[in-house]
């Protein structure tokens, strides 16, 4: 499977938990935990909320294609 996110990367940069950002953007840990393991990706609107939660830009949560 292709690692097309870094969330679980900016997480442990910025010393946040899954548990942490799963009460903030209002979902269960196990979808967090999908999203952060590169299982399922998150929709463009829970993406930008997630760059807000961690005070990133969003293109810091995405690995870069070239």
């Amino acid at each position: 499977m292709d690692r097309i996110n870094r969330i679980k990367e900016v997480l442990v940069i910025k010393n946040m938990s899954q548990t942490f950002l799963a009460e903030k953007l209002k979902k269960s840990l196990n979808t967090v935990n999908s999203i952060c393991n590169n299982k399922t990706q998150p929709h463009l609107k829970d993406l930008k909320e997630i760059a807000a939660i961690l005070d990133v830009d969003i293109r810091e949560l995405l690995v870069p294609t070239k």
